[in-house]
């Protein structure tokens, strides 16, 4: 198979009445997605798109999204996923930018229909989505199976359009083919080991690269199965593991810390856990030993991002030697080099931008050529993530490029520091970003959520690291916060707390 339509035919022929999703109380075969999906795909055709359109989707975690997500893809057009928790405005941005022909709408965006019609011209028609809506949507008539087969597309087409976090600006649409989704999907199955018998556990937003692959496409392609949730409910994700037996999950270092901190945990049984998945984030090593110490299941943690589909290198499961605290190796058909400023590959142990190339990279952002070339420029992916590589061959990740703080001349990489203050145990989370300084040009500052119970002050965690680093990398300003603004998927928006703390002390 070389298109995910094909995949989605395939998988339903092989064995149409294997539960593939599982949601709350419902179940969805691969046969009932299939159909689902192909009469829905015929009625999108029929509205008017035509192969190539893009359709926007404003739906939550729920079985709705794949049959829509693969309707789409049947009819030849791109799907355009998009953050549900996003404002009016920014889903105007998204729409315009892509140049929507068609929009998708979960419950919680219906009454915004008016809106986006009315300030996205190329808009030409939008589609309310009941939930739940199992009964309706295969009581749709299947259309002509003829008309599916002429809208067909091939493996280098485009199939998705995913819309960075835009944490630095505006966000950038990046083009993953149907070529880029399989050979990625194909690749973390390699790299985690993931069998027929595995279900994925999935409560990242099926909008981010990591759920389509990890929890859709994967499960898909190797003949495995999922259970959905909404979102992460701390108290619901041990019911929902122990009661549909999952046996793999997701998340960010933020979930695994939350999770650490639960005793519900002890009240289900979950020995069908087998392994979870760690990325979006570096995982912090105090946080990694401790969970897989409780839960006895591995942690598989690797490195990826939306430009390069999701999954670009992980660390070899168990019996594999792995390096824990680093991002494991390239998976099988990626290459990943650390280079300088002049794009010269630095020697093992420097710090440099990691750049990728390989068949998971996308072919460009939307309708941007400027950004595509800077990106992909020498027929590389520069991702603007810090890291290094040793002489094994592993990568660590030491930062984002543009979150290195430079005080006094020194470069500074917040990880370190971020890694130093997990290991206090009153510390539930803690970033690191640089503040202005007359002196140094920055200052390092620390901002620390702290466990329920616990306290701490600034004295105490400045001595807590004096004996961890240098003098010039300990915060000289300790802020505690009761929680901070994330991404969709957990990671800590740095910027987006540089600058509201900067707004509130009036700087």
């Amino acid at each position: 198979m070389s298109t995910l339509p094909e995949l989605i035919r395939s998988r339903a022929a092989q064995e149409p009445a294997a539960p593939f999703v599982f949601f709350k109380d419902e179940e969805w075969t691969r046969g009932e997605l299939d159909r689902a999906s192909d009469a829905v795909a015929w009625q999108l055709i029929g509205s008017g798109i035509k192969p190539g359109e893009r359709v926007a989707m404003l739906l939550p975690n729920c079985p709705e999204f794949v049959v829509y997500y693969f309707a789409i893809l049947k009819a030849g057009a791109i799907a355009v996923p998009v953050n549900v928790w996003l404002k009016s405005p920014e889903i105007v941005y998204i729409l315009q930018n892509s140049g929507a022909a068609g929009a998708v709408l979960g419950p919680a965006h219906h009454g915004m229909e008016a809106d986006f019609l009315a300030q996205c011209p190329a808009l030409a028609f939008s589609r309310k989505v009941a939930l739940p809506s199992k009964d309706s949507l295969l009581a749709l008539p299947a259309g002509d199976p003829a008309g599916l087969a002429a809208a067909a597309p091939r493996a280098a087409d485009p199939a998705t359009i995913i819309y960075t976090s835009g944490t630095t600006g505006f966000p950038k649409g990046a083009v993953l083919t149907h070529r880029n989704w399989l050979f990625d999907a194909e690749a973390f199955i390699a790299a985690a080991q993931l069998t027929a018998a595995d279900r994925v556990l999935a409560f990242l937003p099926l909008f981010h690269v990591n759920s389509q692959c990890v929890a859709l496409i994967g499960p898909l392609l190797v003949g495995g199965s999922m259970a959905l949730m909404e979102k992460f409910a701390p108290k619901e994700f041990f019911e929902c593991l122990s009661r549909r037996r999952c046996s793999v999950f997701s998340g960010v270092p933020s979930i695994y810390t939350v999770l650490l901190s639960l005793p519900e945990a002890e009240r289900y049984d979950l020995s069908s856990l087998r392994f979870c998945i760690c990325g979006a984030a570096p995982m912090p090593v105090d946080v990694f030993e401790r969970f897989e110490a409780k839960f006895k299941a591995h942690i598989l943690e690797g490195y990826g991002l939306s430009e390069g589909t999701c999954v670009a290198s992980a660390n070899p499961p168990p019996p594999g030697r792995r390096k824990i605290g680093s991002i494991g190796l390239p998976i099988p058909g990626v290459e990943m080099r650390i280079v300088d400023s002049e794009d010269r590959t630095v020697p093992d142990g420097a710090v440099g931008e990691i750049a990728l190339r390989g068949e998971s990279v996308m072919s460009g952002y939307w309708g941007n050529p400027a950004a595509s070339a800077e990106a992909l420029k020498g027929g590389w992916l520069h991702t603007g993530d810090l890291g290094t590589r040793d002489a094994d061959g592993f990568f660590t990740i030491v930062g984002r490029k543009k979150e290195m703080l430079i005080r006094g001349g020194e470069n500074i990489y917040p990880k370190e520091i971020e890694e130093a203050l997990y290991t206090h145990e009153a510390v539930q989370e803690a970033a690191v970003i640089g503040l202005p300084d007359r002196r140094y040009g920055e200052e390092v500052a620390a901002f620390v959520v702290l466990k329920d119970g616990s306290s701490a002050t600034p004295t105490a965690l400045a001595a807590f690291l004096k004996d961890k680093l240098a003098d010039y990398k300990i915060p000289k300003r300790f802020e505690f916060v009761v929680g901070f603004p994330k991404t969709a998927t957990g990671k800590i928006q740095k910027l987006k707390l540089r600058d509201e703390y900067l707004a509130s002390a009036g700087t």
